[in-house]
């Protein structure tokens, strides 16, 4: 499975040769032994990304390499779930979360909202996953495991605090290429399952964590950052 070490702020995940597929900073496909979940200081806005990462990577005695994920949260809130071929690694913090009313009309947006570069330059909560698992997953199956890892996300936050997630939350999707072929990673399937209980179990995990002397906004309107999306569309039969 994935060997995990934890230096000055750095949370570093190893498997050597490994696919990844991740959504966050600098995100897409790359293969190699290491990814990195990084916690930045609390007023943090460096904008020249490429230095800061690799000056903290270095730092902390590691290898620059992508991919790597950045959060106002402390390591030390880090959980791993594991169980048959998968294992998930959650940080949660939700300083800034986002929600999607059924009904907008009259729902307050809350905080601020914040624009992409912004959710890149400071991201003051984030709900960070790294998802992978031994099984060497078809391209359309590793693509597909971020969009389980995110449903579960979604499902599980909802029911714990009311938010779907946060405003600048990210995943990284790994498979081993030396591993079992999987060529689906659905609900349904044993790698998809897998996610989706590792997910749910280490997000409740972090949450405990992180929450133990205070406890989380209630409401998006009550954070300092955050968004209700209350934009509507038009809807039409094709």
């Amino acid at each position: 499975m994935f060997e995990t070490t934890v230096r000055d702020g750095v949370l570093r995940i190893g498997r050597p040769g490994t696919r990844w597929l991740s959504t966050g900073w600098d995100g897409g496909h790359s293969r190699g032994d290491a990814a990195y979940n990084v916690t930045v200081p609390s007023g943090w806005e460096r904008t020249d990304l490429d230095r800061y990462v690799t000056d903290r990577l270095e730092a902390a005695g590691f290898e620059p390499e992508a991919p790597v994920l950045l959060t106002g949260v402390s390591q030390e809130h880090a959980r791993i779930a594991r169980t048959g071929s998968v294992a998930v690694i959650a940080t949660v913090g939700l300083s800034n979360p986002a929600t999607l009313p059924p009904d907008p009309e009259g729902e307050s947006v809350g905080g601020t909202r914040e624009d992409d570069a912004a959710t890149h330059e400071r991201p003051p909560g984030t709900c960070n996953l790294f998802v992978g698992t031994t099984r060497d997953l078809d391209a359309g199956a590793l693509a597909n495991l971020l969009t389980v890892a995110a449903e579960a996300k979604a499902a599980t936050l909802l029911s714990s605090v009311g938010f779907t997630g946060t405003t600048s939350d990210a995943v990284v999707a790994a498979c081993d290429p030396a591993g079992e072929p999987a060529a689906f990673s659905g609900s349904a399937t044993p790698v998809g399952d897998a996610v989706r209980a590792c997910v749910r179990d280490a997000i409740t995990a972090s949450l405990r964590s992180r929450y133990t002397d205070e406890r989380p906004p209630e409401s998006v309107a009550e954070a300092e950052h955050g968004i209700a999306t209350t934009t509507t569309a038009e809807v039409f039969e094709p």
